[in-house]
């Protein structure tokens, strides 16, 4: 058993980690880590989103087999290849940040509107661009933890824009790279197939620990929803994105 586990069950639930990965999945179970704890309170904590189509999507094994068993020659067929482009994903996922700073400044980090925000000045949150077809790089936002100070709380959320609800096709992962310590991994393998946004994860200081929970809330609306659900008290408006 795990440090962690043999913790009291009204105390906050930190994932140790595997040392084989050197990386950390926050889960219902374990749905908490201190990046306080592993000393990762300072530099750029790098907040990445990528996504792929599940595999079913694309024709499972089961299917295979009971082709085969079917049309036997078709083993001897060579297999057709189905690129990873906008026509087969047909889906945006844009990543996000919902920031609230200690003087009570709020606002939004996100492709949409172009709010790509400011490192090394307020909010201390920047996203390094818009990604519309899923590439192996997908999205990512940096955090200036050396304003740990000045930062109260983050949402980091994920929204599907303008396209249709597809969170139960794709197999997103939001991955964390704190500046020491395990990479942190969140799943987006819940199925909710009407969902157009996410609450992923909430970055805030908890009895002098700064931490990361998971939240993974699947809303049918967009940022105005998870606004309303967390108390942001924005104002929002429709937005759209130029034409490629």
């Amino acid at each position: 058993m795990a440090f962690w586990d043999s913790l009291r069950r009204d105390k906050p639930h930190f994932d140790s980690g595997s040392s084989a990965s050197n990386s950390i999945e926050l889960t219902k179970r374990h749905p908490m880590v201190s990046l306080t704890k592993q000393g990762a309170t300072t530099g750029n904590l790098r907040v990445n989103l990528s996504w792929r189509m599940r595999s079913s999507d694309f024709g499972g094994s089961s299917r295979q087999r009971g082709s085969l068993l079917r049309h036997p020659s078709r083993m001897f067929q060579p297999d057709v290849v189905q690129a990873h482009t906008q026509g087969v994903v047909n889906v945006d996922l844009d990543l996000g940040c919902l920031y609230e700073l200690e003087d009570g400044t709020k606002g939004v980090v996100q492709p949409l509107g172009n709010f790509l925000g400011g490192l090394n000045e307020a909010p201390y949150v920047q996203l390094s661009g818009d990604d519309r077809f899923g590439s192996p790089s997908g999205e990512t936002l940096y955090v200036n933890l050396d304003h740990r100070d000045e930062i109260k709380r983050l949402l980091v959320f994920v929204y599907i824009y303008d396209q249709t609800p597809a969170f139960d096709r794709t197999h997103a992962v939001v991955t964390l790279y704190p500046s020491n310590g395990p990479r942190i991994e969140i799943q987006l393998d819940e199925r909710h197939p009407q969902a157009r946004s996410c609450a992923v994860l909430a970055i805030e200081k908890v009895k002098g620990d700064m931490v990361v929970r998971r939240e993974v809330k699947f809303v049918y609306g967009f940022q105005a929803e998870l606004d309303r659900l967390y108390g942001w008290g924005l104002q929002w408006g429709r937005g759209y994105k130029t034409k490629i």
